[in-house]
């Protein structure tokens, strides 16, 4: 388009601009010694206040810093612009709401945005590879911003899906010396008369497997969400980091996966602004509530709730920036022993209910009724409530609040709560296993992770075992993973699928929710195994071995497979224990020893390598994560390590 062209139609009378207008009226409440010893800064912030339209007097009461991830553009009357997704879409909502409440208690609210990418608009594609190394980034923008109002009070954080939320725990939990609490972003409504967000993303392989129709597909694909904000309504990665924000006490009683958009998700937010001003008045600071305790307080939630896998890379995370113990596997193994799984919801069930079901069913409080009886839980420790978690619990067990909501499930959706918050009897009664198992071998010697509760019950033998011996057919991309299970025949039923070069230096650690979809709505897929040191969605189901470590193109001995080799695989679904072992080719069984030894001969495969259109900016992530300890430390930033290993480095250098 030529210039000329651009300015033809445009009519503004350029005259009429205005060059100067008179300053906001009033006067800034500036005292002697305000104007003596207060940095240039502070009163600058207070003249852009006014600026901005502030009342003036009120500038000197107090500064409250309120972040989150939202995105998209809307106002009352339509969308202007769409959001990445719907989890960001309606944050200026929770915001409005929080700053106002802010505002009455008397302080001046600060809005600031750093928002997030979306992990399903990603799947499969080169965005993926910007989905895990995003959250470090976000942390450390959204630490840079809260520190850039040295005036604050408080900090109150805004943020609902699988990044956006944990890079914002861990930039709450670095505030270790102030006020701050999670507004958790809530969930979308389920659609009655669609499906939901994590089946429906599997439209183009069920298609292409000739399971539905073009007309269907194009029927259902538009209907899955609801309401235009919220988490998706299966309990995956976002779901389960709301869960875990408020099982650390980060985030108020009963206000994880509210329902997007209805009453008590405005409330919520509300109360949230109302709680940190009360902490920051009483001198309870982030250090205060997030401890060793917590910390495990929401790994015993993680487990009970059945959770994402990607949460053994943001609780770590967060454990260290809040200057915590970080978790080991050894520490998830014995609480996912210990710990019953208690909620019936998309997408492991037994019942696919929507996770807004388990909100009103009791949400968090009302799990944590139950694995406070099992004598699970720390009570002792404080939380933004300003009550310790026992005292919140003590007012949750008697509340008006617990009975109405339990009893709104019942009489408008015909379910009952006790159907989608079990007891520990009634779980145990109907054979509901533990949520994670930690499987290690002479292909994963650093361990693996498996949703071992989501692996389909009818390929599990009696004894809770399930077992898979099989030659493997080895794919160096999900790529080429995806490309044949849409090729018919290609992936039959007893194959176990090996998908290599998805770790943190290969693609970024993608996750791979199109080969476990498609896997999960295939007929034969619960028949299939797939073992890859990739991650894995949140809602993803099926006998599916991720986090292999170390990583192929680290050295992996899964980096070394071949097509043809023959694997055994073993989980206990009962004791949480397992196994992935190379045994040999046909023909040529050997002991996993000799099985080990063999692989440490062979050369590395020549055919994997870090992806054609990995990013720069993810390259650097994966070598400062690499150095700092890697996956398993939650691919954190460990700033003393990476110094140390830079030097180490430069001197070595300079000596050659």
């Amino acid at each position: 388009m030529a210039i000329k062209s651009l300015y033809a139609d445009n009519k503004t009378d350029i005259q009429a601009t205005q060059l100067s207008k008179n300053g906001p009226t009033g006067a800034l409440p500036l005292t002697d010694e305000l104007l003596r010893k207060s940095p240039s800064g502070n009163l600058f912030g207070m003249t852009v206040n006014a600026g901005m339209g502030w009342d003036p007097t009120k500038l000197a009461n107090g500064d409250v810093m309120l972040i989150s991830t939202q995105g998209g553009i809307k106002t009352d009357k339509r969308t202007v612009a769409v959001g990445l997704h719907n989890g960001h879409f309606e944050l200026s909502d929770l915001m409005t709401e929080a700053a106002d409440a802010v505002a009455e208690l008397g302080f001046v609210p600060h809005a600031a945005f750093v928002t997030d990418p979306c992990d399903g608009r990603s799947q499969g594609t080169i965005g993926m590879f910007d989905s895990l190394p995003y959250r470090n980034d976000a942390a450390i923008v959204m630490r840079r911003l809260i520190r850039s109002l040295p005036t604050r009070k408080a900090t109150i954080g805004v943020a609902g899906c699988d990044k956006g939320l944990p890079a914002m725990m861990m930039a709450l939990a670095s505030m270790h010396n102030e006020p701050t609490v999670l507004i958790p972003g809530g969930a979308t409504l389920k659609s009655n008369d669609g499906e939901d967000l994590g089946t429906v993303q599997t439209i183009g392989v069920r298609y292409a497997n000739d399971e539905i129709s073009l007309d269907y597909a194009a029927s259902v694909g538009c209907k899955a969400c609801a309401s235009p904000g919220g988490g998706c309504q299966f309990f995956g990665t976002a779901g389960t980091s709301q869960v875990v924000g408020e099982g650390l006490g980060l985030a108020i009683t009963h206000s994880a996966l509210a329902p997007s958009g209805q009453q008590v998700w405005h409330d919520m937010a509300r109360m949230s602004a109302k709680a940190v001003m009360g902490l920051a008045e009483r001198g309870i600071t982030t250090k205060d509530i997030l401890t060793d305790k917590a910390i495990e307080n929401a790994m015993v939630l993680h487990a009970a709730f059945g959770g994402s896998t990607n949460l053994l890379l943001h609780i770590p995370a967060i454990a260290f920036a809040a200057g915590c113990k970080s978790p080991s596997v050894a520490d998830w193994s014995r609480i996912n022993k210990e710990v019953p799984r208690l909620v019936s919801v998309l997408p492991i069930g037994p019942v696919n209910y929507p996770t807004v079901y388990a909100y009103m069913a009791g949400g968090v409080p009302e799990v944590m009724l139950h694995l406070r009886r099992l004598g699970l839980l720390h009570e002792d420790v404080m939380t933004v409530t300003g009550s310790t978690l026992g005292e919140n619990l003590d007012w949750w067990e008697q509340s008006e609040r617990r009975q109405i909501c339990r009893a709104h499930l019942e009489k408008s959706e015909g379910v009952s709560p006790d159907e989608v918050i079990f007891t520990p009897e009634e779980a145990k009664k109907r054979g509901i296993g533990s949520t994670v198992t930690f499987p290690t071998g002479n292909i994963a010697p650093e361990g693996a992770v498996v949703k071992s509760t989501a692996i389909d019950p009818s390929v599990i033998d009696d004894d809770h075992v399930f077992r898979h011996t099989a030659k493997v057919k080895v794919f160096t991309s999900e790529k080429a993973a995806i490309a044949a299970l849409k090729e018919v025949g290609k992936v039959v039923a007893g194959d176990i699928l090996i998908v290599m070069g998805g770790g943190p230096k290969g693609t970024g650690m993608e996750e791979t929710y199109q080969l476990t979809s498609a896997l999960k709505h295939l007929p034969f897929g619960k028949h299939v195994s797939l073992i890859t040191d990739a991650r894995f969605s949140g809602v993803s189901t099926g006998a599916c071995f991720g986090h292999v470590g170390p990583e192929a193109l680290a050295g992996g001995p899964l980096g070394k497979l071949q097509d043809g080799d023959i694997v055994e695989i073993i989980v206990d679904t009962v004791n949480l224990e397992g196994s992935l072992n190379f045994i040999g080719r046909e023909g040529e069984k050997v002991s996993y020893e000799e099985g080990a030894k063999i692989l440490a001969e062979r050369p590395m495969r020549t055919d994997i390598h870090e992806d054609d259109d990995l990013p720069d900016d993810t390259r650097l992530w994966a070598a400062l994560q690499d150095v700092s300890g890697g996956t398993w430390k939650g691919n954190v930033y460990n700033v003393d390590r990476i110094i140390e290993v830079l030097e180490a480095g430069k001197k070595a250098l300079a000596e050659k």
